[in-house]
C-alpha cells in the first residue's frame, strides 16, 4: 500500500516529538563498521528518524526555527569524540604567511614549514578582495536564512545535481549526524549556468570562485618550488582544475557539547581553501610532541583565508606534506549562526 505523503510541517513536528522528547538511545544503534542499524530491541528506530528529518527538507535550521530545545538523538555523538584535549592558548599556533612578501624565496620557505608541520596556515595579503569575501559569506547567510520553502527545490541528494542543498551528505550512513547544513555547488571545470544557483548567492558566488581560484594556482606553485620542482609541476599535473565549494551554516545548537558541527576528518582533495566569519569553532588535531594528541583551536584572522593540505597533495609528496585531521565544534551562541565557505581543489577523475 502507498503511503500518503506528508507535508513537511507534519513530519517536522512528528520528527521533534519522537526525538526530542524520548530518552537518547544507547550505542546498540550503532552496527558494525557504522552501518546504522534500523531499530534497537529497545524500540527506537534510528532509520525512521533520520528518514523523518530528511523529508522536512529544512535542514538543522528547520529544527531551530521550530524552537527545539534539546539535540534529537540521532545528532547525539559519543563521549569518545569528545575525549581529546584542547590545547592551552600559550600552546601551538596555525602560522600566518604574507603572500605580498618583497622575497618569494622566503614565502616558499614559510610554505614549506608549515605544510610539513602543522598542514594549515593561514594566509593575508592573497588578492581576494576583502569585499567580495564579505558578500560571500553575507551571500549564504541569506539563502539559509531565507524562508524553509525558498531552499526547498535546492534540496537533494543527487550528486548528478551541480548545485544542491542539504544536510549532512553521510546522514544516512554516520554514527551520528552534525549541527549544520551545506549549499555545495560544483563550479570547475565547468561551471552551472548562472540561473541554476540560488538567487541568494547568484551575483557573487562565481565570481568568488574565480578569484579564489588564482589563489589556488599561486598557492600550488609556491608548495611545487618547496618541493624543488618546476612552479608550475603541481598545476600542470591539474590539481587545481577541479572546484567543488561547500558554503557551511551552523546554526545555534540549544546543547553544543553533546554534538559537533563537522565531525573529525581530513580532506580528500589536493588542497582546500576555507572562508570563515568572525564566530570560531574550527579545530585543527596536532601533535603534543610526547605521544599524545589535542585539539588547537583556529581562531578566524580578518580579512585572511585559510589553506590546509589534503590527502592527495600527503600522497603525492610522499608524506612530506601533512594532510592533518579538524573539525568543528557545535555553535555555542544562542543567537548567530556560523558562516563558512570551503573550496576543494582537486584533479579531475
Amino acid at each position: 500500500m502507498l503511503r500518503t505523503p506528508q507535508p513537511a510541517k507534519t513530519f517536522l513536528a512528528s520528527f521533534l516529538l519522537n526525538t526530542c522528547i524520548s530518552s537518547p538511545p544507547s550505542q546498540r544503534e550503532i552496527g558494525v563498521r557504522g552501518t546504522v542499524m534500523s531499530a534497537t530491541e529497545d524500540g527506537y528506530d534510528r532509520r525512521r528518524e533520520l528518514q523523518a528529518f530528511d523529508d522536512t527538507k529544512a535542514g538543522v535550521k528547520g529544527l531551530v526555527d521550530a524552537g527545539v530545545t534539546a539535540v534529537p538523538a540521532i545528532f547525539r555523538h559519543p563521549p569518545e569524540s569528545f575525549s581529546l584535549p584542547l590545547l592551552q592558548p600559550t600552546g601551538a599556533t596555525i602560522p600566518v604567511i604574507d603572500l605580498a612578501c618583497a622575497r618569494r624565496e622566503e614565502v616558499v620557505g614559510r610554505v614549506k614549514a608549515a605544510a610539513e608541520t602543522a598542514g594549515f596556515f593561514q594566509v593575508v595579503n592573497h588578492g581576494v578582495a576583502a569585499e567580495l569575501m564579505a558578500e560571500m559569506l553575507a551571500a549564504v547567510r541569506r539563502f539559509n536564512e531565507a524562508p524553509a520553502e525558498a531552499k526547498r527545490p535546492y534540496y537533494t541528494r543527487d550528486t548528478s545535481r551541480k548545485v544542491r542543498f542539504g544536510s549532512n551528505y553521510d546522514l544516512f550512513w554516520s554514527p551520528a549526524a552534525c549541527w549544520r547544513d551545506t549549499l555545495f555547488c560544483e563550479l570547475a571545470p565547468e561551471p552551472p549556468p548562472p540561473e541554476e544557483l540560488p538567487e541568494a548567492v547568484r551575483h557573487v558566488m562565481l565570481e568568488y570562485a574565480e578569484a579564489v581560484q588564482k589563489l589556488a594556482v599561486l598557492v600550488l606553485e609556491l608548495l611545487s618550488e618547496s618541493l624543488g620542482l618546476a612552479r608550475d609541476h603541481l598545476t600542470q599535473m591539474g590539481y587545481v582544475e577541479v572546484l567543488r565549494l561547500a558554503s557551511q551554516y551552523y546554526p545555534p545548537c540549544p546543547e553544543p557539547d553533546l554534538t559537533l558541527g563537522t565531525s573529525k576528518h581530513s580532506d580528500s582533495t589536493s588542497i582546500t581553501v576555507l572562508l570563515q566569519d568572525a564566530m570560531g569553532g574550527l579545530q585543527v588535531l596536532l601533535d603534543h610532541g610526547d605521544g599524545r594528541q589535542c585539539w588547537l583551536d583556529v581562531p578566524p584572522l580578518h580579512n585572511a583565508l585559510l589553506i590546509n593540505i589534503g590527502d592527495h597533495l600527503q600522497l603525492i609528496s610522499n608524506g612530506r606534506f601533512r594532510s592533518v585531521e579538524h573539525r568543528v565544534v557545535a555553535n555555542k551562541s544562542r543567537d548567530t549562526a556560523r558562516v563558512s565557505v570551503a573550496g576543494f581543489f582537486d584533479m579531475i577523475r
